[in-house]
C-alpha cells in the first residue's frame, strides 16, 4: 500500500517521527495501529451503551445532577 501526504504533512511526520526516535514509516504504522485499536474500543463501548439504553439502564439528567450534588456534599 502506498499513501501520499502533502509536503507539509510529510515534513511534520518526519519531524515527529525523528523526535520519537523512529523512522517515518514505522511511526505511521504505529499511529494507524493505535487509531484502529482505539476505533474498535470506541465502537464496542458505544454498542454496549446502546444495549444498556435498550434495556432501560440509564440515569436521567436530574439523577446525574443529584448524584453529583451528593458527591460534593460528602
Amino acid at each position: 500500500m502506498e499513501v501520499h501526504f502533502s509536503p507539509d504533512l510529510q515534513t511534520r511526520l518526519n519531524r515527529v517521527a525523528a523526535d520519537n526516535s523512529s523512522d517515518t514509516d514505522a511511526y505511521v504504522q504505529q499511529l494507524v495501529e493505535h487509531y484502529l485499536d482505539h476505533d474498535a474500543w470506541f465502537r464496542q463501548n458505544v454498542k454496549k451503551g446502546l444495549e444498556q439504553l435498550d434495556r432501560g439502564e440509564f440515569l436521567t439528567h436530574e439523577e446525574v445532577g443529584e448524584s453529583i450534588e451528593r458527591m460534593f456534599r460528602s
